[in-house]
């Protein structure tokens, strides 16, 4: 049963940091395709960064230069490090795994889905 299980989420004020974890289980996670998405109340789910299996990556314009995705094969582990967080950078956070096309920001390409941490920046 595959298992992705976020946290790292909280409350910050503007132009803080915070990094997101995702732990991974019962999943071969390592030769395939993950990503980072959020959705905000009232807002559809987006793609916020993306990693292939060579550790490549891909990000929204919205937060290049502030957030950057990696991942520690060794732990199943998948991170977000975010800085310099706006208050439009507040949502719900979502690691996603089994994706079918490289470094894709669409959530319609992942198969598999952690329950998500909850983001907050304050101005």
């Amino acid at each position: 049963q595959v298992q992705l299980v976020e946290s790292g989420g909280g409350s910050v004020q503007a132009g803080g940091s915070l990094r997101l974890s995702c732990a991974v289980s019962g999943y071969r996670y390592s030769t395939d395709y993950m990503g980072w998405f959020r959705q905000a109340p009232g807002k559809e789910r987006e793609g916020v960064a993306a990693i292939d299996t060579d550790g490549g990556t891909n990000y929204a314009d919205s937060v290049k230069g502030r957030f950057t995705i990696s991942k520690d094969n060794s732990k199943n582990t998948l991170y977000l490090e975010m800085n310099s967080l706006k208050p439009e950078d507040t949502a719900m956070y979502y690691c996603a795994a089994g994706g079918r096309l490289s470094l894709t920001l669409q959530s319609r390409w992942y198969n598999y889905w952690g329950q998500g941490t909850q983001v907050t920046v304050s101005s």
